[in-house]
């Protein structure tokens, strides 16, 4: 093969050939998806040598860069010393250092700094959120759940049952135990009126023992709660006995302005989930809880844990994370985070006066949310065609929502002025070519 896209042809082709379909979407002429080679700071390279700027942070898990020199470092020195433990038998001194660094970040920040975290090690967001409903069920007897419409908490049999999409439960409802129900997510008063409403109602019967919410929607568009919300939601939980928990995996570690986005409401949760930025790129995650909670949920160990994984707390994993969050913290990411959200809603307030395809603007620090007006024509969503074009334009970006009518803006921390007027200026040309404006 000659052409400049022969090594991403023969990749795509063979995971055509190997790879279980449903995992990739590939294009007939072999041009979608791109194939990452390396990745820095700001910037992917495929493997045919093309390079883009990555608008989505892998998922938001990049948030102090792709490769970030001082976790590439950590990483390496794990390795070389120490590539696994035995995560519930006999531990590494790393799972000590960030379980306490952990523990400050979320409890040591509050009201009462005398308070202190407690976690259990996962590996995926998703493992984090069903940890999290382990906790609620052992503390307070009661199986259920109440959630929230839009949410997404990961697709293992016990979070999906709390992610409100039938696109991912429709294929398993016979195996899925149904725990979960479901409230308005506020993004008006009168949603979080009847989100209140259905709270109350739901847990007056008695049977839930935990409410889950996304202080910010991710997946579900970029969605936020009117002020008030989560410090009623807190109220409400603390009047009911339900365990509060904040699914920050995806808002955590500075994406919206602060360390983790309740902190824009002052409000604390019991637990919190944590996991894609916190280590910059190694598969760990965290559900760190109220150190009173976890100790009355969870009985002293007597050598057969109640809940544990073969990589528990992983050696490299949390030597990563340890530097990510010291990286996050010397370069006040968060702050910079916040000053180039603001500096990129403005940006593209005025673009959506131009462009009546834009519907609404919306979002917190660097986790942005351009909301599109339906076409009326049928076929891809117009969210898939932009995050499309926008390649061509040397951006990756990424639709949400449940109608993939949500550009997400979501890029490292580390984004540059003159990168956001680049992204502005190239989703404008996008949306004028596809609108015909």
């Amino acid at each position: 093969m000659s052409s400049p896209e022969a090594k991403s042809r023969r990749v795509l082709q063979d995971l055509e050939s190997y790879e279980s379909r449903n995992v990739l979407q590939i294009d007939s002429g072999y041009r979608w998806p791109v194939v990452w080679e390396r990745a820095r700071g700001m910037r992917v390279w495929d493997v045919d040598g093309r390079s883009y700027l990555d608008a989505t942070a892998a998922f938001g898990v990049a948030a102090a860069g792709h490769a970030n020199p001082r976790v590439v470092r950590a990483g390496r020195r794990q390795m070389g010393q120490l590539l696994h433990a035995m995560g519930d038998v006999h531990p590494h001194p790393g799972k000590a250092l960030l379980a306490e660094r952990l523990s400050r970040l979320t409890f040591g920040q509050g009201p009462l700094p005398q308070e202190r975290g407690k976690t259990v090690f996962c590996n995926s967001g998703s493992e984090a959120v069903e940890t999290a409903l382990k906790t609620a069920r052992l503390a307070t007897g009661k199986p259920g759940v109440i959630a929230f419409e839009g949410g997404y908490h990961g697709l293992g049999y016990g979070a999906l049952n709390a992610t409100h999409r039938d696109h991912f439960k429709a294929p398993f409802w016979d195996q899925l135990s149904r725990f979960a129900h479901f409230a308005p997510f506020p993004t008006t008063p009168t949603d979080a009126q009847a989100a209140l409403q259905t709270v109350e109602s739901i847990a007056s019967k008695g049977e839930c023992g935990a409410v889950l919410i996304e202080p910010i929607q991710a997946r579900g568009g970029i969605r936020i709660p009117v002020d008030g919300f989560l410090s009623e939601l807190r109220r409400v939980a603390t009047a009911r006995g339900l365990v509060l928990i904040f699914d920050e995996i995806y808002t955590g570690f500075g994406r919206t302005g602060r360390m983790f986005a309740a902190q824009h409401w002052e409000v604390t949760p019991d637990v919190y989930c944590l996991g894609k930025a916190l280590t910059g790129g190694f598969p760990l995650s965290a559900c760190v809880g109220r150190a009173d909670l976890m100790d009355h949920a969870w009985p002293v160990s007597d050598g057969e844990a109640l809940h544990t994984s073969t990589y528990l707390g992983h050696p490299v994993g949390c030597a990563m994370a340890m530097a990510q969050i010291q990286e996050i913290e010397d370069k006040d990411l968060d702050q910079r985070a916040a000053t180039m959200g603001s500096m990129t809603l403005g940006i593209l307030e005025a673009l959506r006066l131009r462009l009546p395809i834009i519907r609404e603007v919306r979002g917190r620090g660097l986790m942005i949310g351009l909301e599109l007006a339906p076409t009326g024509r049928p076929g891809v969503p117009l969210g898939v065609q932009v995050m499309k074009h926008m390649i061509s334009e040397g951006w990756i970006v990424l639709p949400e929502g449940a109608e993939g009518n949500v550009l997400a803006f979501t890029p490292p921390l580390i984004v540059t002025g003159p990168q956001v007027r680049s992204f502005c200026a190239a989703l404008g040309r996008v949306l004028a070519r596809l609108t015909g404006v």
